[in-house]
């Protein structure tokens, strides 16, 4: 894994100047034992009681949300025969169907075939715990003229549809001009409805898709379009916007908020800038992104798109749009003003590791994939964050020294705590746990030694059955 010294030193320098009640996010591994391949996206099951995550070859497994629960991933469907990955390619979506609890449904985007074509295919659970790969039925299928812009978000909006985002089809600069061209799926936002049937169709029509029996050829599926590749979308559940990170050319990458028959403008517009070609770049009837970002400024080269952040634990990021950069790692916070629009973008930390998806959680906090071998899922915190609203807690244990440079030393008040013992974990700032111990409530003080670990910024979690203390520490 791959951290950016950098950009890491400067943090650990602001570090020392920030006032202490300034939140510093980190990471914390959700999964410490769970190690799986190349994860291209994860799902909240509909009990909340599971993380069911997609390996791109082909593979779902499912983990527990109960983090005190054994953390080994179980096989749920395994459907690489018929997967074609590497690249862009492979199983990319899952949508469960919002009444799975009773029909065991729910949907996969993957490519298959030669020649190379996107799969919307229908699956059904046959028990608790696993998937009948026999079970599929097959609702849309669309040819990829090349190996790469495949799209693969998948998800029900507020409306009971099924949405799906489309890659313009690949290539560069897309020389087909799909993005444009609406009587093909490629480039596309789609809606369709998976509770009726028509034309043929293993599926339906939303009645308030924007071409419906249009006299034009164009395809009724298409909810938007003009958009390049749309690898993670995801919807508000407090405004019921859509916010798609599409993932730019050459030079942007930008965030766009889908609204039913918008032109977002590729191959006309890459982000807010002109792009095909410059000279003819009539922006006449195009919706232009809510924000976008240079490759020039560093910042990365391809979007992974996030969540408006609705949880409890990091209030301050309460209602910032919250996403991510495949190539460089970095998470922003998207600050929105009152009128919906975009007012100011902050950095919130460079995770060292290929970004692929955020997930939100059961209690909507926030869970990122890193992509890659044996890699992990990783829980975005914030070393303000306490598990418990006590401020008792807080006061019942103190961490000392900080910056440190040998022992942290952990003084515990044990009158406090009715439980047998403490847990103590040291995180490192990619989310590794790299120190645990058990303390008894009986000691009054307990130190780690730290003397061996590299130096810097380290996260410290002290977890007892009324909650957990994360502070932030530096060695030095």
């Amino acid at each position: 894994m791959r951290i950016n010294l950098r950009n890491l030193y400067t943090l650990f320098a602001l570090l020392s100047v920030v006032p202490a009640v300034q939140a510093q996010y980190l990471l914390q591994e959700a999964y410490p034992n769970a190690q799986l391949v190349n994860q291209t996206e994860a799902v909240i099951g509909h009990d909340a009681n599971r993380l069911y995550v997609l390996e791109q070859g082909g593979k779902i497994f499912w983990l527990p949300t109960d983090l005190m629960a054994n953390d080994q991933p179980v096989l749920f469907l395994d459907i690489t025969d018929r997967v074609v990955s590497g690249g862009e390619r492979g199983l990319l979506g899952l949508a469960f169907h919002p009444d799975f609890r009773n029909n065991g449904y729910f949907y996969l985007n993957y490519t298959t075939g030669d020649p190379l074509q996107t799969r919307i295919s229908r699956f059904t659970a046959t028990t608790a715990n696993t998937a009948e790969p026999n079970s599929e039925l097959i609702l849309l299928t669309y040819n990829q003229p090349f190996d790469n812009h495949n799209g693969g978000k998948i998800a029900f909006g507020p409306d009971g549809f099924l949405y799906i985002s489309a890659g313009d089809g690949g290539s560069g600069g897309d020389p087909q001009n799909n993005a444009q061209n609406r009587t093909n799926l490629l480039g596309k936002i789609l809606r369709i409805d998976i509770n009726t049937t028509s034309g043929g169709r293993n599926y339906g029509i939303p009645a308030s898709n924007p071409y419906v029996n249009n006299g034009s050829g164009f395809r009724e599926e298409i909810f938007a379009y003009g958009l390049r590749n749309v690898w993670k979308f995801s919807f508000d559940e407090q405004t019921n916007r859509l916010f798609a990170g599409d993932v730019g050319q050459g030079s942007r990458e930008e965030i766009n908020i889908i609204t039913n028959g918008g032109n977002y403008g590729w191959r006309i517009m890459e982000g807010s800038a002109c792009h095909n070609p410059p000279a003819n770049c009539n922006t006449t009837g195009l919706t232009l992104p809510l924000f976008d970002y240079t490759h020039a400024s560093g910042a990365g080269r391809s979007i992974t798109g996030g969540f408006i952040y609705r949880g409890s634990l990091i209030p301050e990021l309460q209602g910032k749009y919250i996403y991510g950069d495949f190539v460089s790692g970095n998470i922003w916070a998207l600050t929105l003003n009152a009128n919906g629009m975009a007012e100011s973008n902050t950095l919130l930390l460079n995770t060292g590791f290929l970004i692929s998806s955020f997930v939100e959680d059961e209690n909507k906090e926030l869970l990122v994939l890193s992509y890659g071998n044996g890699r992990k899922i990783y829980r975005l915190s914030s070393s303000a964050v306490t598990g418990s609203s006590n401020d008792q807690l807080e006061a019942a244990i103190e961490i000392y020294p900080n910056p440190v440079k040998e022992r942290i030393h952990i003084k515990i008040n044990p009158n406090y705590f009715s439980e047998a013992q403490l847990e103590v974990h040291l995180y490192n700032v990619t989310g590794q746990l790299v120190i645990t111990k058990s303390l008894p409530t009986a000691v009054s003080e307990a130190s780690l030694s730290v003397a061996k670990l590299p130096k810097g910024l380290y996260q410290i979690q002290v977890k007892s059955n009324a909650g957990s203390i994360w502070k932030h520490v530096i060695l030095q």
